[in-house]
């Protein structure tokens, strides 16, 4: 695999920068870094995002989550390993990430989960989270960003 652009980033230094600002409010969000990057993983898996699924669960070890953590994010419903905090984040997120799939959007049992397990502020950081590593993984698919090609 041959990325189709040299460095989209640095060719779109505006949009880089806009992003990274937006990385930079998640972390000072509340919403603890274990499900941030919990939350993606799981959604650079569901959009086939090799550069990011390689980038998070190095992020995500480094940080203190275990193998068996991140080994079973895509199967994080059948997994006894996650919070149910966690849980209505990845539910959260598989829901925004796929809601061209569903007539209704965000079904309201997911939400209202989510809600139940975050306050305000950490709910609106959580949607914002996920529409960000959603634009980075279109961005990344796009122009086929390889995989360690940012280490």
């Amino acid at each position: 695999m041959q990325a189709r652009m040299p460095n989209v980033y640095k060719l779109a230094s505006g949009g880089y920068q806009a992003l990274k600002a937006l990385e930079a409010s998640l972390a000072e969000s509340g919403v603890p870094r274990e499900t941030l990057d919990l939350v993606r993983l799981r959604v650079s898996q569901i959009n086939g995002c090799a550069l990011c699924v390689d980038m998070h669960a190095r992020e995500g070890r480094e940080a203190g989550i275990t193998d068996e953590r991140l080994w079973a994010v895509a199967a994080w419903r059948e997994a006894p390993f996650y919070t149910d905090a966690e849980r209505a984040a990845l539910a959260l997120a598989e829901a925004v990430t796929r809601i061209a799939d569903r007539p209704e959007g965000v079904e309201d049992a997911v939400w209202e989960e989510a809600a139940a397990q975050f306050d305000d502020a950490a709910l609106a950081a959580l949607v914002m989270a996920i529409a960000s590593i959603n634009a980075w993984n279109r961005i990344n698919v796009a122009t086929r960003q390889i995989a360690g090609s940012f280490r």
